[in-house]
């Protein structure tokens, strides 16, 4: 197809779901995305943290070779081999418990509200409590648990037993708990509310009063997990444990998975028949998960997002100090947010322009979310283009 049948084939075929960039990439390989007409772009944004070992990584991509033509699908009433094996080895970086597998963030989600409210059948209990600004997907429930108004206009009337309380405000969450309420989630770094961070005392008082009111305490670590914040969960910056977790994005390395991980001892609540999912843990995807979390250990990912994370936050800082239109600089490892005093959207395309990916959260925050592999130099090159891009501002 020639680019304009590919623009046409959009607007004819396609739903408007999405705003989209006129970019049609072919080829990634590592941070470098090509589109159609041969031009590259460092991508610091690579798909929501979905390729976290960047495009097409050697590992995942012999591992799916390998085992595309062994056996891509197997219903999940039988046993599949690669799928133990993934169980196995999440629950060796996580907590003793159990895994329930299916394709993405939000399904992971809505397993994690299933989980809760079976947990609390039997005394009645219901409720759960998140947060302003979080973000936990767009399938009814999870968006239901998103405390942020604009993504739920439209679909009402919305499920009944959610509430949302500001983030890091524990005299507020104490105050919202009845004895209806079953469990709180939380983002530790807050993506698409605007890279906003928990502070370490108020997770541990949640903690404390979970404990206090047997309330599940799920932790999404959706984007955060698998490395991003420079250890393997974002929980273990903050020196407890979660009842229940849930991943998606960087662990498939590219291919579509979601995960529930919970705690041994609640683990057995949903038995058969009370949750499925008929691609959930595939052969193919499982065996691509293997391969990201051995490149993680074996390229020794995790020193480096410690490293390179402190390098590009430094560089930030650098770049504040020179120009007015930054106000602050927040995050952890390679999950790092930008604010502006002014728009995000002139500087994202600002960035573009010079062939560098990024993205804009609640309009002023700038979003970088490079591979977890990214060097020192592909950093200097980023922060160059950005420092090019906010002289051009109005505060420049």
């Amino acid at each position: 197809m020639k680019k304009q049948e590919v623009f046409q084939a959009y607007q004819d075929y396609i739903m408007p779901t999405y705003s989209r960039l006129p970019l049609i990439f072919v080829k990634g390989k590592g941070m470098k995305l090509v589109d159609v007409d041969g031009r590259q772009y460092l991508d610091f944004f690579p798909g929501w943290g979905v390729s976290a070992l960047g495009h097409c990584h050697p590992k995942v991509v012999s591992a799916v070779r390998e085992q595309i033509g062994k056996l891509i699908h197997l219903p999940n009433n039988y046993l599949s081999l690669q799928q133990a094996r993934l169980a196995k080895e999440l629950i060796y970086w996580a907590f003793p418990g159990k895994v329930f597998f299916a394709n993405s963030g939000a399904e992971a989600n809505e397993a994690a509200v299933k989980l809760a409210r079976a947990y609390g059948s039997k005394d009645g209990r219901y409720e759960i409590i998140s947060f302003k600004n979080s973000f936990h997907g767009r399938t009814l429930a999870a968006l239901t648990m998103t405390g942020q108004s604009k993504y739920q206009e439209g679909f009402q009337p919305l499920p009944a037993g959610f509430r949302s309380v500001p983030f890091n405000d524990i005299k507020a969450l104490k105050e919202t708990v009845t004895e209806k309420t079953v469990a709180v989630i939380i983002e530790l770094i807050q993506g698409e509310g605007g890279i906003n961070v928990a502070d370490k005392d108020y997770i541990v008082s949640i903690r404390k009063l979970c404990d206090e009111k047997k309330l599940l305490l799920i932790i999404d670590e959706v984007q955060t997990g698998i490395g991003r914040t420079g250890k393997m969960f974002a929980y273990e910056h903050y020196g407890i444990a979660p009842d229940v977790i849930t991943l998606a994005k960087a662990l498939g390395g590219g291919l579509p998975i979601g995960v529930m991980i919970v705690k041994k001892e609640m683990a057995d609540i949903l038995t058969a028949g009370k949750h499925a999912s008929t691609f959930g843990g595939s052969p193919l995807v499982s065996k691509a998960a293997l391969a990201v979390l051995k490149a993680i250990q074996k390229e020794k990912l995790l020193a480096n997002v410690r490293k390179m994370g402190g390098y590009l936050k430094e560089s930030l800082l650098e770049l504040a100090g020179r120009h007015k239109a930054i106000k602050e600089i927040r995050g952890i490892g390679l999950m790092l947010g930008v604010e502006l005093a002014i728009e995000g959207k002139p500087i994202v395309e600002e960035c573009l322009n010079h062939g560098l990916l990024i993205n804009c959260a609640q309009g002023n925050v700038l979003r970088l979310l490079p591979a977890l592999n990214v060097e020192k130099k592909q950093i200097d090159r980023a922060v160059n283009i950005l420092d090019r891009a906010l002289s051009k501002s109005s505060l420049a």
